[in-house]
């Protein structure tokens, strides 16, 4: 049996950032791998997260702010809403582990440049123990990079440093 993390965090996969005008990379791949990884944390009875992002755009109870249809989600799962990149940032996510003691986290979801890196290195601070499955964080193409050279980039900076990325 794998060795998983204490809990899973799945960040921002809704449907106003998965959909933003186009269909943000990889997205059917990485359905598939989220919906694995929910599969093997409920076999293994571990909690999943889903971190809920609300702004000007990701309206409560908007259907840009919901969770995007393709998740393996059930009721038990526990939410977290934040309104900032960092997912601990004026939350109750750090309160909700230490009740649970949960000590490692596999991440993954959307976006990689912002709500995923900020998270990761914020969650690293606190100490701790990161994983993510390679190409478990989607963006978009930017005006530097496609896509998949920024979740490279991003995953090359983590590796080793911030988490232990899972090939």
């Amino acid at each position: 049996m794998e060795k998983l993390s204490d809990a899973l965090v799945i960040i921002d996969l809704q449907k106003g950032v998965c959909f933003d005008g186009e269909t943000i990379d990889h997205f059917s791949e990485l359905v598939t791998l989220v919906n694995h990884r929910i599969a093997l944390y409920r076999s293994q009875e571990k909690p999943i997260l889903f971190i809920q992002h609300r702004d000007e755009d990701l309206i409560p109870n908007s259907t840009a702010w919901e969770l995007i249809d393709e998740l393996a989600r059930e009721e038990h799962d526990l939410t977290v809403q934040k309104t900032h990149a960092n997912s601990f940032y004026q939350t109750n996510l750090q309160e909700i582990l230490q009740k649970k003691q949960i000590n490692s986290l596999e991440i993954c979801g959307a976006q990689t440049q912002y709500c995923i890196d900020t998270t990761v290195k914020f969650a690293h601070g606190l100490g701790y123990q990161l994983t993510m499955l390679k190409n478990g964080s989607t963006t978009y193409d930017n005006d530097f990079l496609s896509a998949a050279d920024t979740i490279a980039f991003y995953e090359n900076i983590w590796d080793k440093r911030f988490l232990r990325l899972i090939k």
